[in-house]
């Protein structure tokens, strides 16, 4: 059995939050990076939300997927 670390960059994506979450904190930190660090974090959010736009937990449930990205956010200290 092979293990995938948990910061492997992978092409699979899954319907479900945890899959939600892991493209979300990288795809906020690769964003994040330069000049973007001046944009507000709710400006932000909505960049990388439209960068994921096509992630099936995103698809089909949005206002949840808001929610765990608001979640993450806090818990990481995500600036």
């Amino acid at each position: 059995m092979s293990f995938i670390p948990p910061d492997a960059a992978t092409d699979r994506l899954f319907n479900n939050a945890d899959s939600f979450a892991m493209v979300f904190d990288r795809t906020w930190k690769q964003l994040r990076g330069g000049n973007n660090s001046k944009v507000s974090q709710g400006d932000h959010l909505e960049t990388v939300l439209a960068a994921m736009a096509d992630h099936p937990f995103l698809i089909s449930s949005p206002d949840m997927a808001r929610q765990v990205a608001g979640f993450r956010i806090r818990l990481l200290e995500l600036d």
